[in-house]
């Protein structure tokens, strides 16, 4: 075979470019740490990385949401403890409101405190994060949930909810969505009344000096299974000795004899100040059970009445401005020096059930702060593995890059230095 000049030189020329690319693809490893420069050069790893490399991201986006919802999560924590703070504090007033001696002007000094205690708790139920969405609002983050005041409860209104029920949730795990909020309705406002199962009260018209317990409830299954429970309990009084009957507001019998009220006095049960007034028959009464029981101690006079109805949901807010209406009123008789010590005692009892509501909401947020920091711990254990098994697939090995480097720098040092002396091969050296 013939071998020409053009030949010699074109081998050369493309032996010497088929070394100069190896040492470049070679020497471009070495610099970017990466094995893989294009997915030619290994497809089946190459897919591999980008299937690891997505769940990475998934990994990365988890982080991301864990960080945001532990931080929403404590602020509202963070929150909810001020408004467990206010509430002991307003609990410490209404004990020292109960003292029937505090002059008008003392009063009207603890009543003062919890108006500013009102507004506080307001400002906490209306609190914002720091992206300016409403961390009590349900899924309406925009609006501001509450609105209202003092003395618009005091005329018989109501704190305004303007959220929804939502809660918003956030992904923190591939099977699992963790609430981060909560609904300003179920925090300071769906509390229930009096003793969890009923409320007692008193009669505007009472003029007897009887104050009514919030009571209690023995027997639960009982109290749900009874079809009559609203009850007046009335007081008589004839001949120095205080009797009342158990009165069913819906039909207006009594439960003592099941004929209409009033009870014949023979029929009525002696009352004793402080003595559980059980809701319960006794002896040869109709039979009847509302599972629970209420003591009225004082003097009740003749007609006085107390209730006793299922328990419904009351505001913090109008326990607290119910609690400033009582101190601002005016006590001029021993009937109204009992008015005000039902309310001091009634808002006793729904302060404890609302520090409860709101100690719940903060074990909830701990609860879910401790669950999102087990899965960020997870997670960080999955991201590392995420990130040896890339490392495994694209890193270049650095001793045998280098050592490849530098033995394809030899060859094309070779394949130059050959050349040199092929294309020197000439019939023309020789003549």
């Amino acid at each position: 075979m013939r071998v020409s000049s053009g030949m010699i030189f074109d081998a050369g020329v493309s032996a010497i470019n088929r070394q100069t690319s190896s040492l470049l693809a070679t020497q471009q490893q070495v610099s970017s740490g990466r094995r893989i420069l294009r997915p030619s050069d290994d497809p089946v790893a190459a897919a591999r990385t980008l299937e690891i490399q997505q769940g990475a991201d998934f990994v990365a986006q988890f982080k991301q949401n864990h960080d945001y919802a532990s931080a929403t999560l404590g602020l509202q924590e963070a929150q909810l403890t001020s408004a467990g703070e206010i509430l002991s504090r307003v609990r410490e007033l209404a004990v020292q409101a109960g003292n029937t001696s505090l002059t008008a002007t003392a009063r009207q000094g603890i009543a003062i405190e919890m108006r500013a205690s009102f507004d506080r708790m307001l400002a906490i139920a209306n609190s914002t994060d720091g992206s300016g969405n409403h961390l009590f609002a349900g899924f309406m983050s925009g609006t501001t949930p509450f609105g209202g005041n003092v003395d618009n409860i005091i005329a018989g209104g109501e704190i305004i909810y303007q959220g929804d029920d939502g809660q918003r949730s956030l992904q923190v795990s591939p099977s699992r969505f963790v609430e981060v909020s909560e609904s300003g309705r179920d925090l300071f406002q769906r509390i229930g009344s009096g003793n969890g199962y009923f409320a007692t009260d008193y009669a505007a018209g009472n003029t007897g000096t009887g104050i009514v317990s919030s009571g209690t409830v023995t027997d639960p299954a009982a109290w749900q299974a009874a079809t009559a429970r609203d009850i007046d309990i009335r007081f008589t009084v004839s001949a120095g000795v205080t009797t009342y009957d158990l009165v069913n507001t819906a039909s207006g019998n009594s439960l003592l004899t099941g004929a209409a009220a009033p009870a014949p006095l023979v029929s009525q049960r002696t009352f004793q100040p402080g003595q559980p007034i059980v809701l319960k028959s006794q002896g040869l009464e109709p039979a009847f059970d509302l599972g629970g029981s209420l003591s009225v101690s004082g003097s009740p006079a003749s007609g006085d009445r107390f209730s006793v109805n299922p328990s419904s949901s009351q505001s913090v807010f109008a326990t607290i401005s119910n609690l400033v209406g009582a101190l601002e009123g005016v006590a001029a008789t021993p009937a109204d020096n009992a008015r005000y010590i039902n309310e001091v005692a009634f808002a006793l009892n729904d302060l404890a059930r609302a520090s409860d509501n709101i100690l719940g909401a903060r074990a909830r947020i701990g609860a879910r702060m401790n669950e999102i920091e087990s899965l960020a711990g997870l997670n960080d254990d999955l991201g590392l593995q995420y990130q040896q098994a890339l490392s495994k697939l694209q890193d270049v090995d650095y001793a045998q890059a280098i050592s490849d480097l530098t033995r394809k720098q030899v060859q094309l040092e070779a394949a130059q230095q050959s050349f040199l002396k092929v294309s020197q091969l000439s019939l023309f050296n020789y003549l």
